[in-house]
């Protein structure tokens, strides 16, 4: 699993849904959270910090937000040298294999649907994890 300490960036245009993710994390553990509101929202701020030597570490986002969809999100992750290294996992009533497996092309590292619970969000970041640990050995 992920330390504690982890610098998580969760993105969602819906409060509700932020607020009821970083719940379920700080439940996890987890102290270092922040939420972005949107796809254009996240950018600047996963930027600045990776700029300034205070990246995150781990990216949990919605597919459907108005201004920048989730899936152009991940693209723009990827895209970048200071980015694409971060675990991006969605959180997302997209449940169309379709969908499914454009984020799966595109890098996403990890994709729960909507409704979730607190352990399918455990075991996602423990599989996530694991992936990020196998590729270092």
């Amino acid at each position: 699993m992920f330390p504690a300490s982890t610098k998580i960036l969760v993105v969602d245009d819906l409060l509700t849904m932020r607020k009821l993710v970083s719940r379920c994390l700080k439940d996890l553990g987890f102290t270092n959270i922040t939420e972005a509101d949107d796809g254009a929202t996240a950018w600047p701020i996963l930027e600045f910090a990776a700029q300034t030597a205070t990246p995150f570490q781990l990216i949990i986002s919605d597919w459907n937000m108005p201004k920048t969809p989730g899936i152009q999100l991940l693209k723009k992750v990827r895209g970048s040298d200071l980015t694409k290294h971060l675990p991006f996992i969605f959180i997302t009533a997209e449940a169309e294999m379709g969908q499914v497996k454009e984020a799966i092309v595109s890098g996403a590292s990890n994709y729960i649907t909507k409704p979730f619970t607190p352990a399918t969000l455990r075991d996602k970041l423990t599989a996530v994890y694991a992936m990020l640990a196998a590729r270092k050995t």
